[in-house]
């Protein structure tokens, strides 16, 4: 099922995950440094990471739920992306309260409460990204119709599926070795 929504040819639910994803994680690794450094810096890095991965985390979830909305009704891609979903949204919760928590002091320092919702937020991103991984990779959500391996370039406006019948010769000859 291919994306709804591309840029440059490529779907751009994928393209936006990598922001939110990377600042967060980083949030949770400037949180551990600053715990065991007491340097405040960190925790002020912290503090806008958790705030420009909410606001790519909310954009991000624009296209995955425009998406979502055109995965077949009573497939297993649609419940797998309703959970995917619920779960990034939760995530995003979870990182504004922690961010929250921490608005109140003048460096931004977490408390154990701030610290351990963010804590928790990553554990569940890690089980939600498997859950995209296994939209893409398993269901196909995302994915061009014909795509392959000597698939044209997404900028040539040639459709991935125009050289499909050589990649399957191909793919016939490896297997009558």
């Amino acid at each position: 099922m291919e994306s709804k929504v591309k840029l440059l040819g490529h779907p751009v639910h994928p393209m936006l995950i990598v922001f939110p994803l990377g600042l967060l994680i980083m949030a949770l690794i400037f949180d551990v440094v600053y715990f065991a450094t007491d340097n405040t810096a960190f925790a002020t890095a912290a503090y806008w990471d958790i705030a420009a991965g909410i606001i790519g985390g909310l954009l991000a979830a624009v296209f995955g739920l425009i998406d979502w909305l055109n995965i077949p009704s009573g497939t297993r891609a649609k419940s797998v992306g309703l959970w995917h979903g619920i779960g990034n949204v939760v995530v995003v919760a979870l990182f504004a309260l922690s961010w929250w928590l921490r608005s109140g002091d003048p460096a931004h320092a977490p408390s154990t409460t701030a610290f351990i919702l963010a804590l928790v937020g990553i554990g569940i991103g890690a089980v939600t990204g498997w859950l995209g991984g296994e939209l893409v990779d398993r269901l196909g959500v995302g994915v061009d119709r014909g795509a392959h391996l000597d698939a044209p370039s997404s900028l040539s406006g040639i459709p991935a599926a125009s050289n499909l019948r050589r990649d399957e010769r191909l793919m016939e000859r490896e297997v009558g070795r």
